[in-house]
């Protein structure tokens, strides 16, 4: 039985793979920086031995690991990175655990600027139902308590795809080390400044991606990346809203309970329902039926699954619901919130108000084009504080927060860079009527303000 140490253990993609290798029989411990709920909860109740910190003494307890998994997380000076070099101990990157332990024979990765964890996770819990017996992975929670990582018996294989470099000794994206026959591509805009500084750096790692598949695999594709496909030898198939693609989405209807629409391939029209908000998501859903259906899974199957299906924690998650609604959602760019805040006021009557972070990538100087009539379908925009990140003294300074509020109120006339939490909520409070929506955009966790916000809203 191996020994594996993580460190980082964390993080929601890290966690999942801890459990699933907790769960295939290897001994799993961890470390990271601080534990929270629910991922604290998962691996307590798993058994998984985890402590807060960076303690090669710990790490090394029960002898030295077999496998040191390196997250992101641990920075030159880790302690327990340091211990791991010096005594060259076997390690990999989280990437490579994923290719050594869950990548099957039929391979399906889903890439894309966004969409990649829906539809990783949705792709999944099909297979799942089809009884294909999947071994996968995707980096987010699942409203279904479906863990986002397995070893499955089966020889199909169904991974996320990320962009965002390796590890700290690995500067190439995430799915280089995958290898798929099967590709699901959602989207490909400009994102992660930080990593990829030109546009066409970006585009040349998916291109590089999709020229990978082999001729007798299978790309299944967005209409909106016909440029990044279009010279793939593979066989590719297109989903979209233009009646030229293989898989045509129409009939759009979204309400407060969820979406349904209407998918024809070939002369047939299925009814698809889905308790999901937004409308990307009918995107997102189209494009895992058809991947779906084209691997031979039956459209009843993938119907079901589709119905059962309740969506990612932080994807548009409804938080609260009383004289004002609450939601979380993970958009850390100004694309992927613009995709948000046009989804909330399509279905809302009252105003719309989003509080925005961006990740580290759209905090670049290089990002800010990116952010041009990108809240238009905000009412109000609100920045709080935000998160410190460590200063490269070769680049640019990262934008503030003050920063951030101007350049989005060049094309918006109501933005406002509250710095205290507490104020950031009493104005909430003070300035919200009844059927008005907030929602929190960023993939930190807003230091406990969603959760103050309600308890505000309850007393």
């Amino acid at each position: 039985m191996k020994h594996i140490h993580f460190i980082g253990i964390c993080g929601v993609g890290m966690s999942g793979l801890a459990l699933a290798m907790q769960k295939s029989g290897y001994t799993v411990t961890g470390s990271d920086k601080g534990f929270y709920p629910p991922v604290s909860t998962y691996l307590k109740d798993a058994g998984v031995n985890y402590y807060a910190g960076w303690h090669p003494n710990k790490m090394i307890e029960h002898g030295e690991p077999d496998i040191v998994v390196v997250g992101n997380v641990a920075s030159s000076t880790n302690p327990e990175w340091l211990y791991v070099q010096e005594h060259k101990l076997n390690y990999v990157s989280y990437p490579e655990l994923i290719k050594q332990f869950f990548l099957k024979e039929n391979s399906i990765v889903c890439a894309g600027t966004y969409g990649k964890t829906t539809t990783s996770s949705l792709l999944s819990w099909i297979l799942k139902h089809a009884l294909f017996e999947p071994s996968y992975m995707f980096g987010g929670l699942t409203m279904n308590d479906f863990p986002s990582a397995g070893m499955g018996n089966g020889n199909w294989s169904v991974l996320e795809g990320d962009e965002y470099k390796t590890a700290r000794w690995d500067m190439k994206p995430k799915f280089s080390h995958y290898s798929p026959n099967h590709l699901l591509l959602t989207a490909v805009q400009w994102d992660h400044a930080d990593i990829y500084p030109t546009e066409e750096e970006y585009f040349t790692a998916f291109r590089a991606l999709v020229n990978g598949i082999p001729k007798n695999g299978l790309i299944v594709a967005s209409e909106s990346v016909k440029d990044i496909v279009r010279l793939s030898d593979c066989h590719v198939v297109k989903y979209g809203s233009d009646t030229n693609n293989d898989y045509v989405y129409s009939n759009i209807v979204q309400t407060k309970q969820g979406i349904t629409f209407d998918l024809t391939h070939e002369g047939t029209t299925f009814a698809i329902s889905t308790p999901m908000f937004g409308a990307f998501n009918v995107e997102n859903i189209a494009g895992c039926f058809a991947m779906a259906h084209q691997i031979g899974i039956e459209p009843k199957i993938i119907i079901d699954s589709i119905t059962s299906f309740t969506g990612l924690k932080r994807r548009l998650e409804k938080r609260f619901e009383g004289n004002l609604t609450i939601f979380d959602d993970i958009a850390h760019s100004p694309a992927k919130a613009s995709s948000v805040l046009k989804t909330l006021k399509s279905i809302y009557n009252g105003k719309v108000i989003a509080i925005f972070e961006p990740n580290t990538g759209n905090r670049q100087q290089e990002s800010k084009p990116s952010y041009a009539n990108a809240f238009n379908d905000a009412d109000e925009v609100i920045i709080p504080r935000l998160t410190s990140l460590k200063q490269d003294p070769t680049k640019p300074p990262h934008i503030d927060g003050q920063e951030l509020a101007e350049i989005i109120h060049e094309t918006h006339d109501n933005v406002h860079y509250i710095e205290e939490d507490e104020q950031l909520i009493q104005y909430i409070l003070d300035n919200t009527d009844k059927d008005d929506v907030i929602v929190f955009l960023g993939s930190h966790g807003f230091r406990g303000m969603i959760e103050e916000l309600i308890k505000c809203l309850q007393s």
